[in-house]
């Protein structure tokens, strides 16, 4: 599904926020909507879009475009995976691999990617997984003590 007119706003008003940041690699899942907010930010940063294929969202299998209650908390939990559906535990090994290989990168890097992909990112971190995050908000991961904290970029 293309990123309609709301995304582009979305996009446009993250690459605003990130436009001084520093930025120095963009990379992005190859699926439509990630690929094509990280070219509106990189656009606006004057950087190229590295694409990473382990950025792209989750296969939910027999659940695909369908509502995700009462099933998604299982899913999270580990409980419960649908048929032909990737698990959440796999899903969170593939986010930590990706994003490990893609921390080697120049620095800072901005990873753009999909709900479900990020909630499993927030599992690995030992924050909670399952929150729900506004499209196109920039998230700045920080190492604190013992664990991780998400603030504004």
């Amino acid at each position: 599904m293309p990123l309609n007119a709301n995304g582009i706003e979305q996009a446009q008003a993250a690459a605003a926020v990130l436009r001084d940041k520093g930025i120095a690699t963009i990379i992005a899942s190859p699926l439509s909507r990630a690929r094509v907010t990280a070219e509106i930010v990189a656009a606006a940063a004057g950087l190229a879009v590295q694409i990473e294929p382990a950025l792209r969202e989750v296969a939910f299998g027999a659940q695909e475009g369908k509502p995700m209650q009462p099933w998604f908390d299982d899913w999270i939990a580990g409980h419960f995976t649908p048929p032909g559906a990737e698990t959440f535990a796999d899903l969170r090994t593939r986010a930590v691999g990706a994003v490990s290989r893609v921390l080697a990168l120049p620095a800072p890097v901005l990873v753009v990617g999909h709900g479900a992909f990020f909630r499993a990112l927030r599992a690995a971190m030992g924050l909670a997984p399952n929150v729900r995050l506004q499209n196109a908000i920039p998230l700045r991961c920080v190492p604190e003590n013992a664990g991780w904290r998400l603030e504004p970029a």
